[in-house]
């Protein structure tokens, strides 16, 4: 149970890892925090500093996740081997992923208002579970196609997580990474509270395109 500890507090400060701010500072001298939506995530490292350094963002910001639910607990003597999926009966890779979405999300560094979690959480779910994380994605796609909304995309996506986890079985007979996967998306939900009310007044952007 230490080790499972340690990988909650470790895992939150490699989420807390800021990544959009090194990345906006290193592209365009600028904090992307004072342009775009204000926000520390990939989407809008992607609108400040350009398609190739928001996808830089996105990998870097889904590697805190992936690292916190796999690497982690191997390193600190928490599971045997890499397992992937990592739902080995062990709480520490569901506490590495938490506490990787919650630094990622209250960034100490940035007054503890960081990005809104989803590529985080989908970097975890790659550990935790591919097969969801993977449908995920496909809706996600699915859902910005459609719409041209990341925030909605980005919603469905989480959302997806628990749901086909659940409903699978195969690595989460206890229920433990769905109940965590709902977590997550709660937090995405209230995250972007913004958006939603932008979306209820006709004002979210749409990714690509004028308002």
């Amino acid at each position: 149970m230490t080790a499972a500890l340690a990988c909650l507090g470790l895992g939150f400060l490699a989420g807390a890892v800021p990544f959009g701010l090194f990345i906006g500072r290193l592209a365009r001298g600028v904090d992307v925090r004072r342009h775009g939506s204000g926000n520390l995530g990939a989407t809008n490292v992607l609108r400040v500093a350009g398609p190739g350094w928001g996808l830089l963002a996105l990998a870097l910001d889904m590697g805190k996740g992936w690292f916190a639910a796999a690497l982690l607990p191997l390193m600190l003597g928490a599971l045997p081997r890499l397992a992937i999926p990592a739902g080995s009966g062990s709480p520490a890779p569901l506490l590495g992923a938490l506490g990787a979405v919650a630094g990622h999300i209250f960034t100490p560094a940035a007054r503890f208002r960081g990005g809104k979690g989803v590529a985080t959480a989908l970097g975890a779910w790659l550990a935790l579970d591919p097969l969801a994380a993977l449908l995920g994605v496909a809706l996600f796609a699915l859902a910005f196609a459609l719409l041209r909304f990341v925030s909605v995309g980005s919603q469905a996506m989480v959302t997806t997580f628990p749901a086909a986890t659940l409903l699978g079985g195969r690595v989460d007979p206890l229920g433990w990474a769905a109940a965590l996967g709902c977590l997550f998306a709660l937090l995405v939900a209230w995250r972007h509270g913004a958006n939603w009310r932008r979306l209820v007044r006709g004002e979210e952007p749409r990714l690509g395109r004028r308002r």
